[in-house]
């Protein structure tokens, strides 16, 4: 065949199939604007990235980003504006000096970590200044860093302030224009303090230097509660909480045990006079312990913190909202427990525990001395003349100095369990009052860039939508709830949609889902109004659901009809919010097994019929849970030609890919045979080629085959609506995917790949198989969902190569080349017919 003529044929193709590729990969944002969400991506910041740190200026609604040698300031209220930047960058003798210290060019670079307001119309601001923390001054008004003399930026040592490292793990907090923190203070990263970081010299102090204080920690939160002379008229100090997951050492056990920790100090602490002299003495330390002891299943890896006071002016009512994960499952697993700060007084206020050790038996514990180690100091204590911590007696600081682990737990049961997902950063927003608000919304930002939304009424949880807002390879670090909307961001990007509001749900049976938050459908309006009550009235979901005329319910699901054929391998879904465990009735056979709350099934003669999952719940003012029905299927044999139908429709952009990356191969032969003939051409013409040229005919075989990457020829299948299955999860985007590709996936502790993200258009996937998608992020989550012959995101390759050779047999190898081209494309039904590619409103590429 001519190279013309084969070029010809080949180029339309290859543009008509990137056609197909570009529009699977820009559909994906489709549900997101349905969603009246706004997002920035990596382009408009234009060459910043890395993202670590947000502060958000309430009064103007200005959002400050940290980044890689940069800080952004953007109006929330119009994001269309061009963001203002400022350039912190560190000289290149610093970097190189960094990378010679056995650093990676990536981490030495200026990560901007902390960013608090001062107070006084500035911000401090630290960065990791290659591996040499340093901090500076921002003023608000002119958006500049404050200058020295030279005229270069006016700086101070960062050290004991801010990591050295971009990816560690780090927390701080500004309580009365003094900054506490929480975080490595070398260089190795081997030493940790909680410190009082800024303020007169005499007064930083730090933690004592013991593993008994710190044992290798990860800080994960703070908050400042201060506290209030009118609901607190003993005169109580403001206190400092920090949150973070350290290895304990309490339990004799051969490997290392993480345990979550929650930990005290009081503001005005100055240290000892002579014992604990710079060192905090009102430093106490609890367990925290998230279980559902039901079924005994414990979560000891504290991710995040959301701290939120229920009642405003009432430091009484702060609850503290953490995220779990746990140490000993292999799959991803969180949880969401909330303990109140009454309770981790209780404890701080407990009996202390007995570290010491004496052989192998425990020795006696000693006496609390007076004043109790560890108080805040008070009215009452003030007048028995400790008007300050130097006065305290050596006795009391030296029991603390031994004793900062209380004996007593910090307990609570989950609220929100979810497998298969991974959750890396929460925020909450409450309706009602009170110290028992009548609903929470939690708002869980995932490590695949979606944002979820469950709504809590009581013990019962439900899953109001799922939003994917970025690549699947950014995960979400921070959240930001104001004015009714979320400020979503990732180390790439940033999202604002609305978040708050019974107008959110657009239609009868979402608005029905929401009615625990006190929302009810109009329907003379068509649009979801709030009660304007107390949320969570007499009236039931299923209630709401029926006056939809909605014939299912939240625990009474229609069930849904799967036509299936022998030897198909899928995944039953039931989504699983609650800790307590679930179940499912199902025809005898031996071909199904449980994934989590899921349920795997082999197709056989033998188990088609029903398939009830069934989990255990508590309703409102009961003790003992209840069975709720969550998923319903009923599985019928399907006859072949509908098996051929939905297998060839399935696979559809699976080949379309392949059969790009098949014509890339055969351009890149094609190129070559081309630079051949021309270089044929000129050596009769007299060009003389060395003897090992590839015109001497000693080369035959030395065009390598290439190969690519296929999802498995088993048999597949897809339904309309279904949702996406993403590591055992149901989330609305409606697709089948293949050859997932998780990429990093994220870490809380911003830990990515070489400390630095590069933007990844394709969406973090290899290829994926599409179906009829209707998703409109309108709030309705369908419960089914099919994941053919792969479970929990596993993928299958198979290898497929064109070769070809030089010489004579050159030109019949293309020759057979383009016509095994023509056959592939033949047997595709697209080409068959003109019937297009299934319509897709969104995409998991």
């Amino acid at each position: 065949m001519p190279l013309g003529r084969a070029m010809l044929i080949v180029v339309p193709v290859l543009l008509q199939l990137s056609g197909f590729c570009w529009t699977a990969t820009v559909s994906g944002l489709e549900g997101v604007h349905k969603l009246e969400a706004k997002v920035l991506d990596p382009d408009t910041f234009e060459g910043v990235a890395n993202f670590s740190t947000f502060l958000l200026d309430r009064s103007s609604d200005t959002l400050l980003l940290g980044a890689r040698d940069a800080i952004l300031s953007l109006d929330t209220s119009d994001l269309d504006k061009p963001p203002r930047k400022i350039v912190w960058d560190v000289p290149k003798e610093k970097r190189r000096s960094c990378v010679a210290k056995g650093k990676t060019e990536v981490d030495c670079y200026n990560y901007i970590r902390l960013l608090e307001f001062l107070g006084d119309g500035r911000v401090y601001v630290c960065g990791t200044y290659a591996f040499d923390p340093q901090c500076a001054f921002l003023e608000l008004s002119s958006f500049t860093l404050q200058k020295a003399e030279d005229g270069g930026v006016k700086m101070e040592t960062g050290k004991g302030k801010c990591p050295f490292e971009p990816s560690q793990h780090y927390t701080a907090v500004m309580a009365g224009g003094i900054l506490y923190t929480a975080a490595t203070s070398n260089f190795l990263g081997t030493l940790f303090d909680i410190s009082r970081a800024t303020g007169p010299e005499q007064e930083r102090i730090r933690t004592e230097r013991s593993i008994n204080w710190l044992s290798d920690p990860e800080f994960v939160s703070s908050a400042f509660i201060e506290q209030s002379a009118v609901s607190d008229p003993s005169g109580d100090d403001d206190k400092i909480y920090f949150f973070f997951t350290e290895v304990a050492k309490e339990y004799d056990l051969y490997t290392k045990v993480k345990v979550p920790r929650v930990a005290r100090v009081c503001k005005s602490d100055v240290g000892g006079m002579k014992t604990l002299q710079r060192r905090w003495t009102t430093f106490l330390k609890a367990q925290l312990v998230c279980e559902d002891k039901p079924s005994g299943q414990r979560y000891n890896i504290l991710t995040d913190v959301y701290t939120m006071q229920h009642t405003q002016g009432e430091p009484s009512s702060t609850h503290f909202y953490g995220l779990f994960t746990s140490q000993w499952e292999s799959e991803q697993l969180s949880a969401v427990c909330v303990f109140s700060l009454s309770d981790i007084n209780k404890v701080m206020d407990g009996p202390f525990k007995e570290l010491k050790k004496n052989c192998e038996n425990w020795i006696n514990p000693e006496p609390v001395p007076t004043p109790r180690p560890g108080q805040c100091l008070n009215t009452e204590l003030k007048a028995e003349g400790f008007e300050s911590s130097l006065k305290l007696p050596d006795k009391v600081l030296t029991f603390v100095r031994d004793h900062p682990l209380m004996e007593n737990s910090v307990s609570a049961a989950p609220l929100l369990v979810r497998q298969g997902v991974g959750y890396t950063k929460l925020a909450v927003s409450q309706t009602g009052g009170g110290d028992e608000p009548g609903g929470l919304v939690l708002h869980l930002g995932t490590d695949r860039g979606e944002l979820h939304q469950v709504e809590v009424v009581g013990q019962n949880t439900t899953l109001l939508r799922e939003m994917p807002l970025f690549s699947s390879q950014e995960p979400i670090n921070n959240i930001f709830l104001h004015k009714g909307q979320a400020l979503v961001g990732s180390p790439l990007s940033l999202a604002r949609i609305r978040a708050e509001g019974c107008s959110l749900y657009p239609d009868c049976e979402a608005c029905a889902r929401a009615r625990g938050l006190g929302c009810v459908w109009d329907p003379d309006q068509e649009a979801c109004r709030t009660t304007g009550g107390q949320s969570g009235s007499d009236e039931t979901v299923d209630d709401a659901l029926r006056k939809c005329n909605v014939q299912e319910g939240r625990c009474a699901p229609f069930p849904r009809e799967l036509r299936v054929f022998l030897g198909l391998r899928l995944l039953l879904p039931c989504v699983q919010l609650s800790p307590r465990p679930c179940s499912w009735e199902h025809p005898p056979h031996r071909l199904t097994r449980q994934h989590h709350s899921d349920l795997e099934v082999t197709v056989t003669e033998e188990n088609l019929g029903r398939y009830v999952c069934t989990c255990q719940e508590v309703e409102p003012g009961a003790r003992d849970p209840t069975p709720c029905r969550r998923a319903a299927f009923h599985l019928t044999l399907s006859d072949p030609t509908t098996r051929e139908a939905v297998a060839a429709g399935g696979t559809r952009h699976i080949l379309a890919v392949y059969i790009l990356f098949f014509c890339l191969g055969v351009l890149l032969s094609l190129s070559v045979v081309f630079v051949i003939n021309r270089r044929r051409g000129s050596g009769r013409q007299g060009n003389h080629l060395p003897d090992n040229s590839l015109s001497s005919g000693k080369g035959p075989g030395l065009l390598g085959s290439s190969a690519t990457q296929q999802s498995p020829s088993s048999d597949s299948m897809t339904f309309d609506g279904f949702p996406e299955k993403r590591n055992g999860t149901a989330t609305t985007n409606t697709t089948s995917t293949l050859l997932s590709n998780h990429g990093n996936g994220g870490h809380p502790g911003n830990s990515y790949g070489n400390n630095l993200i590069h933007r990844n258009p394709s969406n973090g996937h290899g290829t994926s198989l599409h179906g009829n998608c209707n998703t409109s992020g309108s709030g309705k989550f369908p419960t089914e969902i099919f994941a053919p012959d792969m479970m929990d995101g596993k993928t299958g390759e198979r290898e497929s190569g064109v070769g070809g050779g030089l010489g004579e047999p050159l030109r019949d190898g293309l020759r057979e080349g383009m016509k095994g081209l023509e056959d592939e494309l033949a047997k595709i039904t697209m080409f068959k017919s003109g019937a297009p590619l299934a319509p897709c409103e969104e995409s998991s590429i």
